[in-house]
């Protein structure tokens, strides 16, 4: 995992500690939801940014119209790639109720391999290309493995750091409600 461009909010020593856990392992369990990136209320930006292809992808038309998962990834992290199977576990559970979008960071990429990687592990989500870091300083992307889920209304309900994180728990709360959610 990488950090890759956090505004400090008051909490730089915990999130540099909590970055530096997660690099050296000195984290057994998983992140509490709502620590790092975007506050939860908050309205995501709709951006435009491209596919791997270059071909642009307009944010918009998903968010504020359904609810979308956005995660921050690189072929590079560990936790991103174990959380594929959490995604695919959304996918099958929500099917297209849901937009899945995958952000990559680009650190040390190019789109030859993160299209290789996509090939290979299959992720379940469209996959953007975020070379100048719009996406991570919009969405205030604390590092890769970073997840973010929005209600139909575009407002952040969940966001969290690591491969633990409860996915399918944290869409229903898009998906119907954190009313309704109660387990």
């Amino acid at each position: 995992m990488v950090r890759i461009g956090v505004r400090n909010q008051g909490s730089g020593v915990r999130g540099v500690g909590v970055v530096l856990g997660l690099l050296f392992g000195g984290l057994t369990g998983p992140l509490p939801a709502q620590d790092l990136g975007l506050p939860v209320g908050t309205p995501a930006a709709r951006l435009t940014l491209p596919d791997l292809q270059g071909v642009p992808y307009d944010l918009g038309l998903v968010i504020g119209k359904k609810p979308v998962l956005v995660q921050f990834w690189a072929t590079w992290c560990s936790l991103c790639r174990a959380l594929i199977p959490k995604l695919q576990q959304v996918r099958s559970e929500f099917g297209d109720r849901v937009e899945l979008i995958g952000i990559n960071v680009t650190v040390n990429e190019s789109k030859a391999r993160a299209g290789r990687y996509l090939e290979r592990h299959k992720p379940p989500y469209r996959a953007l290309w975020d070379e100048k870091g719009e996406a991570a300083r919009a969405y205030d992307a604390p590092s890769t493995s970073y997840v973010m889920v929005l209600d139909a209304a575009g407002k952040v309900v969940y966001t969290g750091v690591g491969s633990d994180q409860d996915l399918v728990a944290a869409v229903r709360k898009a998906v119907v409600g954190p009313e309704v959610d109660r387990r």
